[in-house]
C-alpha cells in the first residue's frame, strides 16, 4: 500500500512554521580573524548549541546579556521580545560565578594572564600572548561589578569541543565565531547576569 507524502509534507511544514528560533548569519570577519582562526582547534558541536534567534526568554531590556549556567545558554536580548541563543561553557561548580555585571572592557584577541588563584592551583600556566594559541579565542567582553573587576570574562576559546560543559575556571566561553558575533553586538557598559 503506497501512502501520499502530501499530508506528511503539509504536517511537517506546518510543524517547522510554529518553530520559535532561526539560525543567524555569521559576523564579517577580518582577515586576520580568518587567518588565525584556521590555526584553532575546530569541532562539531550539538545543534542545541548553535547560534540562533529565539522569543526572548529574559525578559530584560534590549542590549542585555544573561547566561543561564544550568542550561549552558547566553542570550543576547534584541527588540520586539527576540534574542540572540549562543551555546556556552561554563564555570565547573567550584569556580563559577553568579551575579550582575558590565561589559567595562571589549578586546580582540586578547593576551590572557592568568590571575594569581589559578596560577597557584595550576602552577604550569603562564600568559599567552593574544592569537591562535591563547585560550581568550578571538575576543572578549570584561566584566565589572561597579569600578571592580571581577576577573571573569566572556570570550572565545581554543577547546571548542566543551562547549555546553560546565568547565572553566568561572569564565564563559564561545565558540570564536559566537563570540565575534556577540562582540560586534555589545556596547560598552551593557548589563551582563549570570545566573
Amino acid at each position: 500500500m503506497r501512502l501520499s507524502l502530501v499530508p506528511v509534507l503539509f504536517g511537517l511544514l506546518a510543524a517547522l512554521g510554529g518553530c520559535n528560533f532561526r539560525g543567524t548569519p555569521d559576523p564579517a570577519l577580518s582577515k586576520r580573524d580568518i587567518e588565525w582562526m584556521a590555526l584553532m582547534p575546530h569541532a562539531d558541536i550539538d545543534p542545541i548549541f548553535g547560534r540562533y534567534e529565539v522569543a526572548d526568554p529574559t525578559g530584560e531590556a534590549p542590549g542585555t546579556i544573561v547566561v543561564d549556567t544550568k542550561e549552558r545558554q547566553l542570550y543576547f536580548v534584541l527588540p520586539n521580545r527576540r534574542a540572540i541563543r549562543y551555546g556556552v561553557a561554563v564555570g565547573d561548580e567550584a569556580f563559577g560565578w553568579t551575579g550582575t555585571a558590565t561589559v567595562a572592557r571589549k578586546a580582540e584577541w586578547p593576551d590572557w594572564n592568568p590571575p594569581p588563584e589559578m596560577k597557584q592551583r595550576w602552577p604550569h600556566v603562564h600568559p599567552v600572548k593574544g592569537g591562535p594559541n591563547s585560550p581568550l579565542g578571538a575576543r572578549a567582553l570584561y566584566l565589572f561589578e561597579g569600578n571592580r573587576d571581577t576577573l571573569y570574562r566572556i570570550h572565545g576559546t581554543n577547546e571548542p569541543e566543551k562547549i555546553g560543559q560546565a568547565v572553566s575556571s568561572g569564565c564563559i566561553r564561545m565558540r570564536n565565531i559566537d563570540i565575534i558575533d556577540l562582540y560586534n553586538r555589545t556596547q560598552l557598559g551593557a548589563k551582563v547576569i549570570v545566573r
